[in-house]
């Protein structure tokens, strides 16, 4: 999913964490237990700070190993698997099928991580407790010796359009609803907009902006078909993106805002230095902040309902 960590967004793949009815006096995961959530589409290593039962239903708080505790959320049982040899072949698959290079048995990546937080860089309690889990822990997290998450650019998502993207993974996971193609206006659309904008407003630097925009712009046409859509989009963009279309000439300002919860994992492994990674996320700042005055132009208010077949039933997603 594509919204802040502590938004509590959740996948919509399927899980094996079973049908058994929950009660209060019986949890299917313990306190302290080692266990894989779901979390957008992927799966992560986790562990259950806290388990408690709330509006008859078990909730469960999680750490996600080896990631600053700013991604730790309260999920439900629906979320999680027992960590078994069985679902870690799972999580592999996920894995695999999102593209992701692996170096460790466990099936994590170097790059992944649970999605949306503006908040993702290690901190120095949580690298000093890595440290004394000695060597092993680093090779098979992937994670920890990799210089970039020590450079990870921090985008704060605006707390109206973290709703935003909750609501986003409702209507679309939940509900079956899509956003209707093409949109008015398109990241295009936008991206000429803000540019339009700036230029008034700072004349000799539109060059600058021009480059991120143009940076942005690649981003999202490379990243929407591999990360940024979900399982149900799918078979929507097929049909909309030809092999000469890009998808900023398609899609709108709701796809557009996934990629910027993204971001800070793709532009770590970017070369670029401190002082540049600074503007840079003022710009980007800016640019949400434009997007922000402009929500009610640039957002839909509604999305698409479930297609009905000729024989009066839903379309079935495929």
């Amino acid at each position: 999913m594509v919204s802040s960590s502590k938004g509590g967004s959740a996948s919509d793949a399927d899980n094996s964490s079973g049908d058994a009815p929950e009660s209060q006096s019986k949890s299917l995961f313990s306190e302290g237990e080692k266990v894989l959530a779901y979390h957008g589409p992927r799966i992560y290593e986790a562990k259950v700070q806290k388990a408690e039962f709330r509006k008859n239903e078990w909730r469960y708080f999680l750490h996600y190993l080896g990631w600053n505790k700013n991604w730790d959320e309260w999920v439900g049982m629906d979320r999680l698997m027992k960590y078994t040899d069985e679902n870690i072949v799972k999580q592999q698959a996920l894995d695999k099928k999102a593209g992701v290079d692996k170096n460790s048995k466990s099936g994590r990546s170097a790059q992944a991580k649970p999605k949306s937080s503006a908040d993702a860089k290690v901190d120095k309690e949580e690298a000093k407790t890595t440290a004394t889990k000695g060597k092993k822990r680093k090779a098979d997290s992937g994670i920890e010796d990799n210089p970039a998450t020590e450079k990870l650019i921090k985008i704060q998502i605006p707390p109206c359009f973290k709703k935003r993207l909750v609501d986003d993974w409702e209507f679309i996971t939940q509900q079956n609803k899509l956003v209707k193609l093409p949109r008015s206006p398109t990241v295009d659309d936008i991206l000429t907009k803000y540019l339009e904008h700036r230029s008034k407003k700072d004349g000799m630097m539109t060059d600058v902006v021009g480059e991120i925009l143009n940076g942005l712009r690649c981003y999202f046409d490379k990243a929407l078909p591999t990360i940024l859509l979900y399982k149900k989009e799918r078979p929507q963009y097929r049909e909309a993106v030809s092999d000469n279309t890009s998808p900023s000439t398609i899609y709108g300002a709701e796809h557009l805002l996934r990629l910027f919860v993204k971001l800070p994992e793709l532009l770590a492994y970017v070369k670029i230095d401190e002082e540049t990674l600074i503007r840079l996320q003022q710009r980007l700042l800016e640019f949400l902040k434009f997007l922000q005055n402009n929500e009610s132009t640039f957002f839909l208010s509604a999305y698409d309902g479930p297609k009905i077949t000729e024989g009066g039933g839903k379309e079935k997603d495929s």
